[in-house]
């Protein structure tokens, strides 16, 4: 067997090769993490049997992210190592020297005693669902700013508007309006005949003549200072919502197609649904990594934080919000849905209300003791049972 170590790097990587016997076959060489560095890559070891190699990565993060995916579906066995074990190895050494050449010995050194676990196919889907779940993330987070913008130029265009639509003009009827006719001066010129087509177009029905009507009325009677460039900035405002919620159709639309090929027990989670949960599976990956659910709740960043001086111990803590910040809104979120969903859960929160516990601090104990299920279920492959 060959054991290649792969001492990964945000821009640049590090590899060598040794055989069973700890014999070097390859020195350790640089390659870029991108496609020149992957070719290179290879190269290197294309005269070698794909069968014959073990290839090891220590599980850092992202980095090596693309390098994984890269080389499993070139045919490499890919063992994940967790950097306890190459730190341990480092520590035995006299020197405990550290540096990129001599980490890829000690990678290749943790493949040789067993301590890793071999990639999979599930593994690789999941490394593309954190990619999809923490993109639409970002996609989410920019559309909540450009309405939160929206609002605001609204708020000068036509302040009077928000009232009409229910203080809501995050709607199909409001958008198409502002879309042709973003500001009030702009309304109160426009005829009612065309205002009544448009709503009761956009309304399917909902808003007819007397809507329409009284739409004007209140432009022409609208406080709104006529600034163009508003009107200018509100188009082009829900022109970006409208395409920000296509791609995050398209996201879950991909999202989901990556769940039902996982059939995770996750989703037999009352009120988790596919969203939150390809967040939860995504972000813990490769459960085993987890010899505990108290490690779980720390990675999630749901365990208590420590407050200790000299004899005293505080009794009254806040959750360390270390870890996964994406895991630990699914978790939390997830546990407001699923107090309405199971009557188990409902009761548990129920209980710690009773115990004189605020909403938040009961959602808190829901989301640990929901995070121990997620484990159990994860752990043992089953399903969520009543």
């Amino acid at each position: 067997m060959i054991f290649i170590g792969i001492d990964i790097a945000k821009s640049t990587h590090f590899a060598s090769a040794v055989n069973s016997d700890g014999e070097v076959l390859v020195k350790p060489f640089k390659f870029t993490n991108n496609n020149v560095g992957f070719n290179l890559f290879m190269d290197t070891f294309k005269n070698y049997d794909l069968a014959n190699c073990l290839v090891g990565l220590e599980s850092t993060g992202i980095y090596g992210d693309n390098l994984t995916t890269f080389l499993f579906e070139k045919g490499f066995k890919i063992g994940r190592i967790n950097p306890i074990q190459t730190d341990s190895l480092r520590s035995s050494n006299i020197r405990k020297t550290k540096n990129d050449k001599i980490d890829t010995f000690l990678i290749a050194q943790c493949l040789m005693l067993g301590h890793y676990t071999l990639i999979t196919e599930k593994d690789i889907q999941l490394i593309k669902l954190k990619t999809l779940c923490r993109f639409k993330f970002d996609v989410k987070k920019s559309q909540s700013k450009a309405k939160v913008q929206l609002v605001t130029c609204q708020d000068i265009a036509f302040p009077e508007l928000a009232n009409f639509f229910n203080d809501n003009l995050h709607i199909k009827s409001s958008y198409a309006l502002l879309s042709k006719y973003p500001t009030a001066k702009i309304i109160a010129n426009t005829r009612i005949d065309a205002l009544t087509n448009l709503l009761y177009s956009a309304s399917r029905g909902h808003f007819k003549t007397n809507k329409a009507i009284a739409l004007k009325e209140l432009a022409k009677n609208s406080i709104a200072m006529d600034n163009p460039a508003i009107g200018v900035q509100i188009k082009m405002l829900i022109e970006q919502i409208q395409m920000l919620e296509k791609q995050i159709d398209l996201l879950d639309i991909e999202i989901s197609n990556i769940m039902e090929q996982l059939d995770s027990p996750i989703s037999s989670i009352p009120g988790i649904g596919t969203w939150l949960g390809a967040i939860i599976i995504s972000e813990i990956g490769d459960i085993t990594r987890f010899s505990t659910s108290t490690k779980l709740l720390a990675f999630a960043g749901l365990d208590p934080s420590v407050r200790q001086s000299g004899n005293f111990n505080a009794t009254n803590t806040k959750i360390s919000k270390r870890g996964s910040k994406h895991l630990r809104y699914a978790i939390n979120r997830a546990a407001q849905l699923i107090i309405w969903n199971d009557d188990t859960f409902y009761q548990y929160y129920t209980t710690k209300l009773a115990q004189g516990k605020s909403y938040l601090n009961a959602i808190g104990h829901v989301s640990h003791k929901l995070t121990r299920v997620i484990f159990k279920l994860l752990t043992t492959n089953t399903t969520f049972k009543k």
